[in-house]
């Protein structure tokens, strides 16, 4: 039975278990090129655990239940709850503190069915590696799949185009292996890579790393380390913390004003109460209600539904998972979305551009030679398997090669940057066609000095557009039956240029367009040459307006400088930061933030995770590596832009119903706080019971419940959904205003009706009279201010109409029944309902004017 072996991460040349000769990693391993018994993985899987990376702890529902008391707004109920037990008012705190605990499992209960959806997810994308085991020691190794879970260290696995490495291996052979190690560096392009151990700068070049992909060729190597191990666990255990998002800090910012104002109330009803009335402790129950009257307590309740409906939809059609409810609400009100440039615009996938002659005009010779050499290195490479260069010259120049009869190639391998095919030319006769990096091949070319710099110059040129340059030339050589070998690369004659582009992908430029009707502009962040980049976005129909390079001086532009925001995003725009790092992205969208924006940030990769914890909300896809899906708020099925842009309108949707349920509600009950205040210092008896407060506060919490349902007006769907405290505290102060002149205009006409305030004696008619016009004025206002533009233009009254009709029909038809009489209340004789329509209809009036200047000061 094998020893058990080390696991560290392997972190480079001279340490760890990947360190040495590929003999010396095996004798340590206690493993051999014919890879374990059944036995011996078996040992090692109970030994070392699962080869997956750690997981976060998924919380039990008794640990989300409290975490839903973190709402500010949930935390102010809960204390005047409590508030309401301690002054042994019971009702109040029955019903307060169940809405917090609806408002709790309502919450926990969202968290947990995102969590089970991203589980599902992390399913789909379970992989298996092709790995030799034995029997036993006797028996002869088979190669089969294994689930990546089960590898072990000492495990020897076979690699080939298009694998993941599945874990931190040592390379045992290798044949033209290149490695994308994008999702861990940032670097698009491919790394080579070599089984033997190459001296300094390039002393990684025989180790692969989990969570890169092979992209060409094709390897044998043996396990060094797995799990929690590896370098890219290790990427891992050290995240950034998250910063509050922006639905946190405007939720918060309100709270807090509502918080301060709801603390004075209490204290202001009793002293007044003291001082005019000689009432004193006797008010604290009625005082503790007009604190509970300004609280919008249906708030974590609608905010959590509404939430919540629109992440199932979301999960259901678009396969769109929200793993953080308030991410939903961020979503819509992003107004800047930061992209890569590779799977997002681009395929990856290159496409042959042009042919260019040395002379720098159009050549159809020069594609024709590079395809013939491309065709003949794949057919006699070792592993049969065209680069992304190879496939796209194929692909253009269709079947040619085959009149020749290939004989030797000499393929790209670590720290070479060209390949040669060597096929039979005239009788006698050997052509060499070569073909890779410009710089390369022109130095193994023929030519004058003045000459090879200016074809260097018109191979700069090409980059600088955009393109990616490949050079091609050729060399006749007397035949020969001896090895050709790199030395005989020499003397060549130079044919000419081939530029290719990356590949559009499918809806690129269609998403983009959605995405600035939404408002919305793009920042594409790259590690690109900042020309490749513009030209991708004029590709797609985005004028690049401000393409900057990362880390750069002030003439370049720095990556966190950020144009100051004007509060119109010009469509059609975007702007290209190009050769970012890590650092870089997450520098960009902390600078972005800063200057007011709310940022979304797309990414799939470990270089990413920082980025994606920066911004307000962050985007990974389903294929996305798990550090970077855990890291995100929302994971899309695909990398998809389209996606994107369901996933913000379904966010702004849900913002403008909770929007409009906080302009309504705490309009309305901040003029009815206003009046009570007014009223219990000029009346001689309470302007109403605490029951009735408690009563007319359930039955306008039950009819907002419609708001979670209603569908918004398409125009606010056009625009970024921003909860901004100072503005919305100035509308809910002036509709506030309005709301308490109507409710002491009703106790002026009530004065009036009854012979003046201190001749009232008949209670149970004011308090009734009061408790329907409340309820009245707050339907009108659920109409009237459900989103500052229906009312121009009318519409269907859709669920919040039907509500306002059942609140007003509950406010007439609840005094006369017996339940009235139970609550205090009685019925009203018919000129006071005629005093209260004539009140009611001068203030729909007024309210009607005031809504329509706000709707059309509203951008």
């Amino acid at each position: 039975m094998a020893s058990e072996t080390p696991t560290g991460p392997a972190s480079g040349p001279g340490t760890g278990p990947a360190s040495g000769t590929s003999l010396q990693v095996l004798r340590r391993l206690d493993t051999g090129p014919r890879g374990l018994t059944d036995a011996e993985a078996a040992a090692r899987l109970a030994t070392h655990g699962e080869n997956a990376p750690p997981r976060p702890r998924t919380p039990s529902a008794l640990r989300r239940f409290p975490r839903g008391l973190r709402d500010p707004f949930t935390t102010v109920l809960l204390t005047l709850g409590l508030v309401s037990a301690f002054v042994a008012s019971w009702g109040t705190a029955a019903v307060i503190l169940a809405l917090v605990a609806v408002s709790c499992a309502l919450r926990a209960a969202g968290e947990r069915r995102a969590d089970r959806s991203l589980a599902a997810l992390r399913e789909l994308v379970a992989g298996t590696a092709t790995v030799l085991r034995r029997t036993d020691d006797t028996a002869a190794p088979r190669a089969h799949e294994v689930p990546v879970a089960d590898l072990v260290p000492g495990d020897v696995v076979r690699l080939g185009p298009g694998d993941l490495v599945p874990a931190d291996v040592r390379l045992l052979r290798a044949h033209g292996l290149t490695v994308s190690e994008s999702a861990l560096t940032g670097e698009s392009a491919p790394v080579a890579k070599a089984a033997a151990e190459l001296p300094r700068p390039l002393a990684e070049s025989h180790l692969c790393f989990q969570g890169s992909a092979v992209v060409a060729g094709g390897a044998t190597a043996v396990v060094v380390a797995t799990g929690a191990h590896t370098r890219f666990a290790a990427a891992q255990r050290t995240p950034e913390a998250r910063v509050p998002s922006a639905f946190d800090r405007s939720v918060h910012g309100i709270a807090w004003v509502l918080v301060r104002f709801m603390l004075l109330t209490p204290p202001l009803v009793l002293m007044a109460g003291a001082a005019l009335r000689g009432r004193g402790l006797q008010t604290l129950p009625f005082a503790v209600s007009v604190a509970v009257g300004l609280t919008p307590e249906m708030l974590p309740v609608i905010v959590t539904t509404c939430l919540a409906r629109s992440a199932a939809l979301l999960a259901r059609t678009r396969r769109v998972v929200v793993r953080r409810l308030p991410a939903l609400h961020d979503l819509g009100a992003i107004d800047v979305l930061c992209v890569d440039k590779t799977g997002t615009l681009t395929q990856d996938r290159p496409e042959a551009a042009r042919s260019l002659g040395p002379d720098g005009r159009d050549d159809p010779e020069v594609l024709r030679w590079a395809a013939v050499g491309a065709w003949w290195t794949l057919q006699l490479a070792e592993l049969p398997v065209p680069d992304a260069l190879d496939e796209a010259l194929l692909a253009v120049a269709g079947a040619v090669g085959e009149e020749y009869d290939g004989l030797a190639a000499l393929p790209v391998a670590p720290g070479r940057r060209l390949a040669t095919a060597v096929v039979a030319g005239r009788p006698g006769r050997h052509l060499l066609i070569t073909k890779g990096a410009a710089e390369d091949v022109l130095e193994r070319c023929e030519l004058p000095d003045g000459e090879r710099r200016r074809l260097l110059a018109l191979a700069a040129r090409e980059a600088e557009t955009g393109q990616r340059v490949l050079a091609v030339a050729t060399a006749e050589r007397p035949a020969r039956t001896r090895a050709y070998t790199p030395a005989d690369e020499r003397g060549l004659t130079f044919r000419g240029l081939v530029t290719f582009h990356d590949e559009l992908a499918p809806g690129a430029a269609e998403s983009l367009r959605t995405l600035a009707a939404l408002g919305i502009r793009v920042h594409i962040l790259t590690g690109d040459h900042p020309a490749t980049a513009a030209r991708v976005c004029r590709e797609v129909g985005l004028e690049p307006g401000d393409v900057r390079i990362a880390g750069g001086g002030d003439a370049q532009g720095r990556a966190d400088a950020t144009p100051a925001r004007t509060g119109v995003v010009p469509a059609g725009t975007a702007t290209v930061v190009a050769r970012c790092t890590p650092e870089d992205k997450a520098r960009v969208v902390t600078g972005l933030r800063a200057a007011g924006h709310t940022v979304g940030f797309l990414g799939d990769g470990v270089n990413d995770v920082a980025a994606l914890l920066a911004a307000d909300v962050g985007i990974a896809p389903r294929g996305a590596v798990a550090v970077a899906r855990e890291s995100a708020d929302v994971v899309l099925a695909e990398k998809d832009l389209t996606a994107v842009g369901h996933a913000v309108t379904a966010g702004r949707s849900s913002s403008a119903n909770i929007a409009a349920y906080l302009r309504v509600t705490l309009s309305s009950n901040l003029g009815n706080v206003l009046a009570m205040l007014a009223a219990g210092l000029l009346l001689p008896f309470l302007p109403m019971l605490p029951v009735q407060v408690l009563a007319q506060n359930l039955c306008f919490d039950a009819a907002q419940l419609a708001f979670a349902h209603d569908r918004p007006a398409p125009s606010e769907l056009r625009r970024p959904t921003v909860l901004r405290p100072p503005a919305f505290l100035r509308f809910i102060t002036g509709f506030g205003v309005l709301n308490a002149f109507a409710d002491l205009a009703t106790f002026d006409v009530l004065a009036l009706a009854l012979n003046g305030p201190d001749a009232l004696d008949d209670q149970a008619v004011f308090h009734s009279a009061w408790f329907t016009e409340n309820l009245l004025t707050q339907a009108l206002v659920m109409l009237l201010l459900r989103d500052g533009r229906r009312l121009a233009r009318g519409g269907r009254p859709g669920p919040v109409g039907w509500a306002a009709a059942f609140l007003a029909a509950v406010g007439l038809a609840l005094p006369p029944s017996p339940l009235g009489t139970a609550l205090g209340m009685t019925a009203l004789p018919a000129p006071y309902h005629l005093l209260l329509a004539a009140v009611l209809g001068l203030y729909a009036l007024a309210l009607t004017v005031a809504a329509s200047r706000h709707a059309r000061r509203r951008p």
